[in-house]
């Protein structure tokens, strides 16, 4: 008893200077995500609960309830998100499946094209497609050569825009998990499909589809909570007819200098995006799909 009182000593000090040690690494870390992530988000919450006079009030978060404008600007929101998100998926999904039954080489070559917006600023691509889109523009110049319409097409300063230009920045964001989860399938499980009698489009629905489920729902997230906080392409492309969220956050802070207003929004489309992922948590498997273990 005597040596093993000093030696469970011993450890509980060597676990405490590996805590310490541990605390003492990621301390910078820890301030980091205080200082950029915690502190403007409660300072948020707190502005949202005062009024113009500096005093506690729930006025801001009445007036949204009371003025049905603000029901109209989140359900334009989550219309946008949502449609947005199911084209990149019907878009993203096949290509995807096209890049990963590649060659490695061709297939890298490929996701540099897809990984090509990336190097363009997001402003400059959104008023790239201003250019294009425009009554003058090359899409409705060729479309009148060639036949396939006589008239101008109206396709900018409306919804049309705004959603060609989400989709074209937002395809490679679900692209891109979408692709490591088809590349880290093993093959293998196609060739027992196969081997018991399951033909290809069997074989993609009850095996492949299902194994890359957890990229294709990280995708689906990824897009969708993006796309809640778009500011910069429905408001070029939208002409100011597509209000989201964010530009009624941008129009109580720079025409009515309204921080309070603004927060508030802030504030509830916070709230709305963690109950949605808590929602998709306890429908998909959200730590599957994350890299964890089910509970």
């Amino acid at each position: 008893m005597t040596g093993a009182e000093p030696n469970a000593v011993g450890l509980r000090r060597d676990a405490f200077l590996e805590r310490l040690a541990l605390f003492g690494l990621g301390g910078p870390a820890v301030l980091l995500v205080f200082v950029t992530m915690v502190l403007p988000v409660g300072w948020l919450f707190w502005l949202s609960f005062l009024d113009d006079s500096g005093a506690l009030s729930l006025e801001h978060y009445r007036r949204m309830i009371e003025q049905p404008s603000y029901g109209r600007t989140f359900r334009t929101t989550f219309e946008i998100s949502v449609l947005t998100t199911a084209i990149c998926v019907a878009l993203g999904y096949p290509l995807a499946y096209v890049l990963s039954q590649l060659p490695r080489r061709a297939a890298n070559l490929c996701m540099i094209a897809v990984m090509l917006p990336f190097w363009t600023s997001l402003l400059v691509r959104t008023y790239a497609w201003l250019v294009l889109l425009q009554r003058r523009g090359i899409v409705n110049t060729w479309g009148i050569k060639l036949g396939l319409w006589d008239e101008p097409l109206t396709l900018v300063n409306n919804l049309n825009g705004t959603l060609i230009g989400m989709v074209h920045i937002m395809l490679p964001f679900l692209v891109l998990p979408v692709y490591g989860s088809m590349r880290a399938i093993d093959r293998d499980f196609l060739k027992a499909a196969a081997n018991l009698g399951a033909g290809p489009v069997r074989a993609f629905w009850q095996v492949f589809l299902p194994l890359s489920m957890p990229g294709l729902v990280a995708g689906i997230i990824i897009v969708f909570i993006l796309c809640l906080g778009f500011y910069v392409t429905p408001a070029v492309l939208g002409g100011g007819k597509v209000t989201m969220v964010a530009n009624r956050i941008a129009t109580d802070i720079e025409v009515f200098f309204n921080w309070g207003a603004a927060s508030a929004l802030g504030v509830v489309l916070f709230a709305l995006t963690i109950a949605l992922l808590y929602v998709a948590a306890r429908l998909v498997g959200l730590n599957r799909v994350l890299g964890g273990d089910d509970p």
